[in-house]
């Protein structure tokens, strides 16, 4: 769901500080992520600007995929949710399925190491518990590329390009 986002020559004025403050909308709080795209600057359109995070990102190192993934904010959880996170999240279904949601996050965090981040786009819980429960059968390698394509389909949807 598109956020509220300055038009695109706009970010080119702005200094590292504010554009990361602007872009935080669009990729959440990660300041490696967001200092890396400042110094890509200028952009021709939102659709670069998400081009050349996935560049950055595919250039990453492990540990710092890791750290971007955990920079989105746990399913759920309303502690440090960006209003945009609130939107495509909706609201608690019911506290059965809210406590599940949590437990499996709570496992896959201790299965592989990192966050698990999916792109929930309005889907009711019981949909991202049945996409957990699937998730949790696969391999770390997998897990890791897969959460990082949900984390940049988000960024794409909220930067108003439609996940790609």
């Amino acid at each position: 769901m598109p956020v509220a986002l300055p038009p695109i020559d706009e970010l080119d004025r702005l200094d590292t500080a504010d554009f990361a403050g602007a872009m935080a909308l669009v990729f959440e709080a990660n300041p490696l992520l967001l200092e890396r795209l400042a110094r890509g600057r200028p952009f021709r359109s939102y659709a670069a600007l998400i081009a050349a995070a996935r560049e950055i990102v595919g250039r990453m190192s492990e540990s710092e995929r890791v750290a971007l993934l955990a920079s989105h904010p746990r399913i759920g959880s309303r502690e440090a949710m960006s209003p945009a996170s609130r939107r495509e999240q909706g609201s608690a279904s019911n506290a059965a399925i809210e406590d599940e949601l949590s437990q499996l996050q709570d496992q896959y965090e201790r299965t592989f190491g990192f966050r698990f981040v999916v792109f929930v786009n309005r889907r009711p819980r019981q949909a991202i518990v049945e996409v957990l429960r699937r998730r949790l059968n696969t391999t770390r390698e997998i897990e890791l590329a897969t959460g990082i394509a949900e984390y940049l389909a988000i960024c794409a949807d909220r930067a108003g390009i439609g996940a790609v």
